[in-house]
Order: C-alpha cells, then structure tokens, then sequence
C-alpha cells in the first residue's frame, strides 16, 4: 500500500474543509508574546530561544519515571542505563519532529489532525488524547500528593485535592508573561537537578559498573522481567503529551515568518530541546544509579514503591537529610509536570475542539478529569491505592504514545504540509524505525498484562 492509499485509509484530508470553523493560533494567549529583537548576536537569541524545551523536559523526569527508574536500578543494578539512554534519543528525535511541526506550519499537532484527518479519526485521535490528558495528570497529581505526604505527613487524597492550585500558578505566572513561567519551571529543574548531584555524590556508586550500564546487552530481550521494565521506563520516558505541548509552546517567538525566519527558529528551538533533554537523560539516570548504589548493592531488590525507597534512603546512606532532599526533588517533579500537563489539556481541547472558553475555566476542567478519578481510586483502595494507580498511568501512557507519534510522523513527512522543511530520507527512516519499535514494544507489553 503506498503512502497516499495509507493516508485515505486514515481518513486523510490533506487540509481543513471549506466548511471548518475559523482557525485560531496555538495558545492566542501567549502566541507570538516574546520578541526576538533583529541584529541579536548567537548567544543572545539562544537565550531567548531557550524555555520550551525545559516545558518539555519537566514531563521526562515526572513522578512516572521515578517508579520505574527505581524499580530498575534495585532489581539489575546499572543495566537498565543503556534503555534510558535509548529512550532519551528517541524522545529528542520525536520532539525535534514536533517543534519542527510546529513552526513550519504555524499549527500545532492537535490543529493538524482536525484540519488533516477526517472527523471520525480526528475525534478518535482527540479520545485517546484525552485519556492520555488523564493518565498524565493521575502521575503527577500521585506523585506530588506522595510528597506531600513524606514531608508534611498530609493524607494522600487530601494531597490530591491541593494540586489543584497549580492551576492558579499558571494563570499568576502566564499572565506576568511566558517567560515568568519558564523561569519558574526552570528553577525546579535546577532544584531536582541539584539534589540528584548531591544524592550521587552521597551514594558513590561504582563508575565501571555504572559506565557498562550504558551498553545495551542481550538480557534486555531474553530476560522477561528485564524487558518488562525496560519497556516501563521506554513508555515512562518519551510523553505522547509533550508532543502536543512541543509543536505548540515553541510558535511563543515571534520569529520572522519567512524560510529564514522559521530555519533559524528550528535550529534553535532544537538546540533548546536538545540541551534541556539532555539534562532530563541526567536526572533520570540518576535515578536510577542511585537506586542501583543504595538498593541494589545492599540486597534490596523489590523497591517498587517510592515511600520504601524514602524510608530507607536515610539509614543506608547514613545521612539523615537523604530522604528529605529526595522528597523535595519529587515535589518539584511533580508540581513541574502538573503545570505542563494541565498546559497540554488547553492545547488539546483548543486544537481538536476549536473550542474557546476562559483559561481558568479550561485549566480546572483539565486538573479535575485527574483529581476526580484519583480522589475515587484512593477512596476506595486507600493510600496504598496510589502506587498502582501511579503503574496503571504509565501503562496507559505507553499504549497512548503511537497515537500521537504517528500522526507526528505521517505530517512531517509530507512535503505538501512541510515544504521545504519535510523530513530528509534519513531522518523520516530513523523517526519511522523509532515509531516502529515504540508501537511493537506497547503490543508486547499489552499481550503480557492480559
């Protein structure tokens, strides 16, 4: 079947119908709201350049990765590095693809699908997208209330219920300018950053194990319980939701509107992805070094959970403030990656809907399709509820992802959509494997948990 055929199948459109409402620009709030001054020099520009990629970035460090990062590092030490390295260049590929959609069309992917697919894929694609929405917010909306109950001793569900004001933190901070809410994401990062130094330094892991670690080996196939969890942290790693963030937060610089324009947009805005996903690699690394220094190296090898990797962070590593530092890294996560969430649900509802309503109002709808069914869950199972609802999120996520890297890869291969900005034959084979391997990886892993 070529490519075109493929495409009908889909329902493809190839551009929005005389009859479709009026298009309105990616998040008209901040759209095209920071400047970029001519005659600017290369350093100024990649400044100002810089921000939503460390957006991105928040969502491959969230409380989703911590669950199977630690779980990786107690049960096989180091070996499961070289997976997280993997996923990191998939991830950095999948979000290059996405800014470059972005700019290129001045849509985002949530706009393209409505205007390029017909309405019953688009409202299936708009469905699934939803439910990723969900499953995204129940991991941080988890992991932060986790936190909150380690530092504060504040009952999980109560835990849930605040969360809800980052939503208030959103519209304080966006409506000071985006960069105001950059700077703010970016501080967290730094925080989280930080700690996971001073938790490795604390650890001392063995450095000949650790650089192995990063070489992939052949257990990561034949080992059953080791691809498992290989490909827990490949769907814990690359978000489907930073995919729509991505292709939309990127068109908030005001970069001229030309080729030239647009190419240096992308190759800065790449730059700005790279970089900030390249810190999140470290952070989830770290992770997972120090569950393998602390945990595995003592014979700890079932931390599934986070509160025991807290509980016994302390007394292993001998420093009574480990724990604490630990906990305030996954509030920092977790508040960082609700902020982004919530962002994405007023992308996705805007871009497949059309549909404009005050950003408090579309914010709280958001935050409310999390808290409600965590508030249920935890109701019903109790606290100990909230580590496997935190494993049914990324179960979900992981099967949500073709969903959106597919559509990602059939528009920015098509050169009527991204003329002279389509992906190269190398780049459309190297996105096409990746999708591929993605896809097989979700099927493996829905056959094995039914």
């Amino acid at each position: 079947m070529t490519h075109t055929n493929l495409f009908k199948a889909l329902g493809w459109k190839n551009g929005p119908d005389d009859n479709d409402s009026e298009l309105h620009n990616s998040m008209p709030e901040v759209h095209k709201s920071i400047p970029i001054p001519p005659n600017t020099s290369f350093f100024k520009k990649l400044l100002i350049y810089a921000g939503p990629g460390f957006l991105v970035a928040v969502g491959y460090m969230d409380p989703g990765n911590w669950a199977t990062s630690l779980a990786g590092g107690s049960k096989f030490g180091y070996a499961l590095l070289s997976v997280i390295l993997i996923s990191n260049f998939f991830a950095m590929v999948l979000q290059h693809l996405a800014l470059k959609l972005g700019i290129a069309t001045g849509r985002d992917l949530a706009q393209m699908c409505k205007e390029n697919f017909s309405k019953p894929v688009a409202i299936f694609l708009w469905l699934m997208a939803e439910v990723m929405i969900i499953a995204t917010d129940l991991a941080e909306v988890i992991g932060s209330a986790i936190a909150l109950n380690l530092l504060f001793n504040i009952p999980i569900i109560i835990g849930v219920i605040i969360t809800a004001a980052d939503v208030l933190v959103i519209l304080l901070l966006q409506n000071k300018g985006f960069r105001r809410l950059e700077a703010f994401i970016i501080t967290l990062i730094g925080t989280i950053t930080l700690i996971f130094a001073t938790e490795i330094f604390l650890s001392s892991p063995a450095i000949g194990p650790l650089l192995i670690g990063f070489i992939p080996t052949t257990q990561l196939v034949f080992n059953p319980e080791m691809l498992y969890l290989a490909i827990g942290i490949l769907g814990a790693t690359v978000m489907p939701h930073n995919l729509y963030l991505h292709s939309a937060i990127v068109q908030t610089r005001s970069y001229a509107e030309t080729e030239a324009g647009k190419k240096e947009a992308i190759k800065f805005a790449t730059i700005d992805s790279t970089t900030a996903l390249t810190l999140a690699l470290f952070v989830n690394a770290a992770i997972l070094i120090v569950s393998a220094a602390i945990f595995y190296v003592n014979g700890y090898n079932d931390i599934a959970e986070i509160e025991d990797a807290y509980k016994l962070m302390a007394p292993l590593l001998g420093a009574g403030f480990a724990s604490t530092i630990f906990a305030v890294a996954l509030l920092a996560a977790g508040q960082n990656s609700t902020i982004t969430g919530t962002m994405t649900g007023q992308i996705i509802m805007e871009g497949f809907l059309n549909l404009r309503i005050k950003p408090w109002l579309r914010r709280m709808i958001t935050r409310l399709l999390a808290i409600i069914p965590a508030v249920v869950f935890i109701s019903w199972y109790g606290s100990s509820g909230a580590t496997e609802l935190l494993i049914l999120s990324q179960v979900v996520l992981s099967v949500q992802l073709s969903f959106a890297v597919f559509p990602l890869l059939i528009f920015t291969g098509n050169k009527k959509i991204m003329g002279n900005f389509v992906n190269s034959r190398k780049l459309n084979v190297i996105a096409w494997i990746i999708g591929s391997i993605i896809a097989g990886l979700n099927i493996w892993l829905l056959w094995t948990i039914m």
